[in-house]
C-alpha cells in the first residue's frame, strides 16, 4: 500500500531489543517485497513463525484449464455454479486462467482454514454477503462491493457471516496495487486519482489467538503444502509498514467521465503483473449533444477482455441475456461491442445505472472447469441472431 500505518504495539526503533512481559523477546519478522527494495512491514510475534512440526504436500485439485477455442465470444451464470457447504479457500472454482492470473468464484458460507498464498497477491470482490476476514495484521469486515487486497504470503482465513459470501477471486502470479500513474513518486494518491487514503480500510487493531500445532495451507510455485506450526500464526501484537491487506469498496471509485466516451483505462482501479482491474460504476454519461455513450466496436488487438456484471443494467449488453452475476468474455482477435441497437438506443442518456468489474489481461484467458459449467452457449451469436448453420 502506498501510505504508512501503525497497529498495536512496537518498540521505539527497528530491530532493538523488544521485550514481552516476561522479559524474553517478541520475534520480529519483516514482510517485504522485491527484495528489500518495495513495500514492506515489521510484524512482532508472542512465538517464532519460523517454529514448523511438520510438512505435507497436498494434492492441487482446481482441474486443466484448456484454451478458448475456436476462439469466440463467450458468457457465464456464476449463479448456475453450485457450491453446497463450502470455505473461500479450498472451494473456489476456476473459471479463468494464465500463467500470470487465476480467476474464480465461490459462494463460502463455512469458514476457511488458515491459508497463505505465496506466489502472489489475491485481490477479491464482494458479490454478495459478507464476512470477518482474519489475518496476521488483524480483522477486516467486507460486504457487498468491497474490494479486499491480501499481500502475498499474508497468513489468514475468511469466516462468513450467516448470509454466506460470494467472491470474484483474482489470484496474482505477483503483486496488485493502485494504477502507478495515480500516485506520486512517494506513493501518495494524486489528484486526478478516482479513489485516495480516506477510501481505504485496514487492519486497526492486533488479532492474537491462542493455539499449538495449528494447521496452514499454502500456495507456492511448485503447488500445495500444509505446514503444522508450533504456535498459531496470530500472534503478532504490533505491526508497522506500508504492506499490509487493504479494502476499497466500489461505491467509493469517482468515476471520469467527458464530452464523449471514455475510453476504459479512466475505470482503471489495480494494476497487477500484465493485467489490470477497472471499475465500472454508476455516472453521468457524455454530454456532447451528439455523443454516443455506449462503448464503440473496438477490436484490443492486445488484451482478453473479462466483463463481471454486479449491479443495475449494462446498457452496452442489453438484449444480450448478461444480468447480475454474468460474465461475459471477449478475446484479443474477436472485434466486439454494443449489441445491435444498442448505440441508437443510448443517445440522449444521461445517466448509466451500471456496476461491473473488468479484468483485462495482455496473455490470452483459458477457460477452467467452473467455465464450462456456467457458459451460455447462445452469447456468441447474439450479435447476428443466427447461430451456426442457420
Amino acid at each position: 500500500m502506498p501510505y504508512y500505518r501503525q497497529v498495536g504495539e512496537i518498540p521505539h526503533k527497528r530491530h532493538t531489543a523488544f521485550r514481552k512481559p516476561d522479559g524474553g523477546l517478541y520475534a520480529e519478522e519483516l514482510m517485504g517485497v522485491e527484495g528489500f527494495s518495495a513495500d514492506s512491514a515489521l510484524l512482532y510475534h508472542r512465538g517464532l513463525p519460523t517454529a514448523i512440526v511438520d510438512a505435507v504436500a497436498i494434492e492441487d485439485e482446481r482441474g486443466p484449464i484448456t484454451p478458448n477455442h475456436p476462439l469466440k465470444p463467450r458468457a457465464f451464470k456464476t449463479h448456475d455454479l453450485k457450491f453446497g457447504d463450502a470455505d473461500a479457500v479450498t472451494d473456489r472454482r476456476r473459471l479463468f486462467g494464465n500463467a500470470d492470473v487465476t480467476i474464480g468464484f465461490v459462494h463460502a458460507t463455512k469458514p476457511s482454514p488458515l491459508y497463505r498464498n505465496a506466489a502472489g497477491d489475491e485481490l477479491f470482490y464482494v458479490q454478495g454477503g459478507s464476512a470477518t476476514v482474519e489475518t496476521i495484521y488483524g480483522s477486516l469486515e467486507v460486504g457487498d462491493g468491497d474490494y479486499l487486497v491480501i499481500p502475498t504470503s499474508c497468513t489468514y482465513r475468511v469466516l462468513p457471516h450467516d448470509d454466506g459470501v460470494k467472491l470474484l477471486t483474482i489470484e496474482a502470479r505477483g503483486h496488485i496495487g493502485p494504477p502507478k500513474r495515480y500516485l506520486s513518486a512517494k506513493g501518495q494518491f494524486l489528484e486526478h486519482s478516482p479513489y485516495c487514503e480516506r477510501d481505504i480500510r485496514g487492519p486497526s487493531e492486533p488479532l492474537v489467538v491462542d493455539g499449538t500445532d495449528v494447521e496452514v495451507l499454502v500456495r507456492h510455485r511448485a503447488g500445495l503444502t500444509r505446514y503444522t506450526y508450533a504456535t498459531h500464526p496470530f500472534d503478532v501484537v504490533g505491526w508497522d509498514g506500508c504492506l499490509y491487506p487493504w479494502v476499497f469498496n466500489i461505491d467509493d471509485f469517482e468515476p471520469i467521465t467527458g464530452r464523449v466516451h471514455q475510453p476504459p483505462p479512466v475505470h482503471q482501479t489495480f494494476e497487477g503483473p500484465n493485467f489490470v482491474v477497472c471499475s465500472f460504476c454508476p455516472r453521468k454519461v457524455d454530454y456532447h449533444p451528439e455523443s454516443i455513450p455506449v462503448p464503440y466496436n473496438h477490436a484490443n488487438v492486445d488484451s482478453d477482455e473479462l466483463m463481471f456484471y454486479v449491479r443495475g443494467n449494462y446498457e452496452a449488453r442489453k438484449g444480450s441475456g448478461i444480468e447480475v452475476g454474468s460474465l461475459s468474455l471477449h478475446p484479443s482477435g474477436f472485434t466486439h461491442g454494443p449489441q445491435p441497437g444498442a448505440a441508437e438506443a443510448s443517445i440522449g442518456a444521461q445517466f448509466f445505472d451500471e456496476t461491473a468489474v473488468m479484468v483485462d489481461t495482455f496473455a490470452p484467458l483459458d477457460l477452467g472447469e467452473a467455465a464450462d459449467a456456467s457458459e451460455d452457449h447462445g452469447y456468441a451469436w447474439t450479435w447476428s441472431g443466427r447461430g451456426p448453420g442457420a
